[in-house]
């Protein structure tokens, strides 16, 4: 593997909230940024049950790429997946300061106008409007939690 591809190890943690400037430009946490590696590009999709954006480093995505890739051309359901996410997502480099440009049909899916909650999900992270966030996160609701590490293996 050449150098250029070879990403730090670490993994997106903790909740940051910035605002969208009058360019629309969010900045990227600089710890965030530095786990990207090279390319340092980042892939925005939108939530697929939830609206809110969800952005991987280009070389997080390679995997589940994979996984579309080899679907059968007849696989309905995944075809139907893999063209609309791959419709509907964006690539987003950042600029020296870096902020990512995220096109406006993506922010106006997840609600984001000024204030966005930047939440970690360890592979990548989302982008949140503040009041969708509250309901996103229930720490008191530990049953669910337990649930949901039983049912990933965690």
């Amino acid at each position: 593997m050449r150098e250029e591809e070879t990403a730090p190890q670490g993994v997106f943690v903790n909740t940051y909230e910035h605002s969208l400037d009058p360019k629309k430009r969010l900045t990227v946490p600089s710890e965030w940024r530095e786990l990207v590696g090279v390319p340092r590009k980042l892939l925005v999709l939108p939530g697929i049950k939830e609206k809110c954006l969800c952005v991987y480093p280009a070389r997080e995505l390679v995997s589940r790429m994979d996984k579309l890739r080899k679907l059968s051309i007849a696989d309905e359901k995944g075809r139907r997946l893999a063209r609309t996410l791959a419709s509907l997502s964006d690539v987003a480099p950042w600029d020296s300061q870096g902020r990512i440009r995220i096109k406006d049909s993506l922010l106006q899916y997840a609600g984001l106008t000024g204030k966005v909650v930047l939440a970690g999900t360890f592979d990548g992270f989302e982008l949140w409007s503040p009041e969708r966030w509250e309901g996103a996160v229930d720490i008191d609701d530990l049953a669910t939690l337990e649930e949901a590490a039983k049912y990933v293996g965690f």
